[in-house]
């Protein structure tokens, strides 16, 4: 296969760039961004963490409320209490038989 030539008079143009290095402005701007994303995604981590832990606690104070209904189901024959004023709320047939 022949090699591609360049037509005469046609100028190669050289895309590498003529500084080696961007500019200590453009420098400071990327450092202070890569800097950002990485301050945010650390946040985004804790709050992670934090959010683990708190719904772990949440799923034992669920724990403690479904031993708290049993016992009061044992007590007072049902699990069923106003938390506003702590009367008992009876079934609806219970209450037809008394």
């Amino acid at each position: 296969m022949a090699k591609r030539k360049t037509p005469k008079g046609d100028k190669i143009v050289d895309l590498k760039p003529k500084e080696d290095k961007i500019t200590e402005e453009q420098l400071k701007s990327l450092q202070g961004l890569v800097k950002a994303i990485n301050t945010a995604q650390a946040d985004v981590g804790a709050i992670e963490a934090r959010k683990h832990n708190l719904l772990h606690q949440v799923f034992e104070i669920q724990g403690m409320l479904a031993k708290l209904q049993e016992e009061f189901k044992e007590q007072y024959g049902t699990g069923d209490i106003n938390i506003q004023d702590g009367s008992i709320r009876k079934q609806e047939d219970e209450q037809a038989d008394s």
